[in-house]
């Protein structure tokens, strides 16, 4: 079993790779337009890897407080530090005075819950414990321990409120992994753009697009193919606009590589309808959940539930 999404990979902005080193950055000339910097940081929120490319007079610091920012958000949302707000809640069962942007995720989750019809739900968490417990055994889950685990799935075992967040199963829990990388895109994006930055591409697993390129032309965002790595699906003239892309087997269970990532909380089985889904949207947080929740749904269930949006299914 593989972190999240290991074989997607990101190629966004002027032809560069936007996946790199935890804390690295870099300053070239824009091969577009020599009398400007083309600012580019490289390091990892959540896990994943991410990266700004931007143009401005303080663009290192800019970055030094995106990188305090993305601490922040993650000391949040994170699985896996533990003593992040939401690791506490799986563990104690409630969350007394929650982090305002935990509520205000956990809002977003509850329409995105209802404009996919149950697709999308965080609270399939312990079925996802379940399936990579058992896989590391060396076995899949049985149907009777994935028909007892479901008793604790579903968004209506999660009660949310601005003071204390409950979970109404002793063995519930949550993750946020289908749609936190978006929201901290999206974070991050609103930060710089109250410093004054104009253009700028912020790729924090997911992508968001501001502005324009130095040489004034919109955002160019690939997205790399699941089953070829080396060739990419561009998404040209992106401006104030986010991306997000989720594969099923971009991680998986087994060995053998078959068993999807992505749980349907409405079964209790892998699903994968689609090979690959991306969404584009205005804000990366509801693309990103939208990429997630698509993977298990008919087409024409993704019609009605994507109204205004750009959506593309790789079958």
């Amino acid at each position: 079993m593989i972190g999240r999404r290991r074989f997607i990979s990101i190629v966004a902005g002027a032809g560069m790779s936007g996946l790199g080193l935890a804390g690295s950055a870099e300053k070239t000339m824009a091969s577009v337009s020599l009398d400007k910097q083309l600012y580019r940081w490289k390091g990892v929120a959540l896990g994943a890897a991410a990266s700004l490319t931007l143009v401005h007079k303080d663009a290192q610091a800019l970055a030094e407080q995106v990188q305090t920012e993305i601490r922040r958000l993650e000391h949040i949302f994170s699985l896996y530090r533990p003593d992040s707000a939401l690791v506490r809640l799986n563990t104690e069962g409630r969350l007394l005075h929650p982090p305002l942007e935990l509520v205000e995720l956990l809002s977003i989750c509850d329409v995105l819950n209802d404009l996919t019809n149950g697709a999308f739900d965080p609270t399939v968490q312990p079925l996802w414990e379940l399936y990579a417990t058992k896989y590391v055994a060396g076995a899949a889950p049985s149907n009777s321990e994935i028909k007892d685990v479901m008793r604790h799935v579903g968004w209506t075992n999660l009660q949310v409120s601005p003071e204390q967040l409950t979970l109404k199963t002793n063995h519930g829990g949550l993750t946020l992994n289908g749609i936190a990388q978006g929201y901290i895109t999206d974070k991050i994006a609103q930060l710089l753009t109250r410093a004054g930055v104009s253009d700028v591409l912020v790729d924090i697993g997911e992508i968001a697009a501001v502005g324009y390129q130095p040489d004034g032309q919109r955002w160019r965002v690939g997205i790399a193919s699941l089953e070829n790595p080396t060739r990419a699906r561009t998404y040209k003239n992106l401006t104030d606009l986010a991306i997000a892309t989720s594969a099923p087997l971009g991680t998986v269970f087994d060995e053998g590589g078959s068993v999807g990532h992505i749980l349907d909380p409405r079964t209790g089985y892998p699903g994968g309808k689609w090979r690959q889904v991306s969404v584009i949207a205005r804000h990366a947080c509801r693309a990103d959940g939208l990429s997630t929740a698509f993977c298990l749904m008919e087409k024409h269930e993704i019609l009605q539930a994507s109204a205004g949006l750009k959506v593309d299914l790789v079958s």
